[in-house]
């Protein structure tokens, strides 16, 4: 039986058509896929950048805080520090513990004993150490009052200087 020509004409049409949604399909559905490879790298790249940034302030705190004062070791960094708030004198020993290489940076700690310290002292000590133009940190610390005195403190202080390599 054959159909007519008008028949013919509506059948290739409606294979067409079927055809043509068939394409449109398949192209819709690779473009999803690719929309969500896309979105799942870009959530990758955010996580990265969030990554970056963080990495990047720690880096500019570290590179804000090197020294313009150019210091040697971790003995000329604490009398630095003792000098330029005139405690120099109550500073009774600076005993070097040694060097630590790290990836970056050598580390050096040493324990600085002071003897009749104030509150108040013990207090400016603590806060030009920890905001010292050198990249110095505390380590540990140890207080004792002062046995002529109460009112007065003995500390020992662990201090480390990272100097970049």
């Amino acid at each position: 039986m054959r159909l007519p020509s008008r028949g013919r004409f509506w059948l290739a049409g409606f294979i067409a058509a079927l055809l043509l949604c068939f394409v449109l399909l398949n192209i819709s559905l690779s473009l999803k896929k690719e929309r969500a490879n896309l979105r799942s790298r870009q959530n990758e790249m955010l996580g990265l950048q969030a990554e970056f940034e963080h990495l990047k302030s720690a880096v500019d705190l570290v590179e804000g805080r090197k020294s313009p004062v150019k210091v040697e070791g971790i003995v000329q960094a604490v009398d630095e520090v003792f000098t330029s708030i005139g405690l120099s004198q109550k500073v009774k020993s600076v005993k070097p513990l040694g060097a630590r290489e790290k990836k970056y940076a050598i580390e050096e700690e040493a324990d600085v004993r002071i003897e009749r310290v104030t509150m108040n002292e013990m207090i400016n000590i603590l806060y030009k150490i920890e905001n010292a133009p050198m990249l110095l940190s505390i380590r540990r610390t140890a207080l004792k009052t002062s046995f002529d005195n109460p009112s007065l403190l003995n500390l020992t202080i662990t201090v480390s200087l990272v100097k970049p390599r």
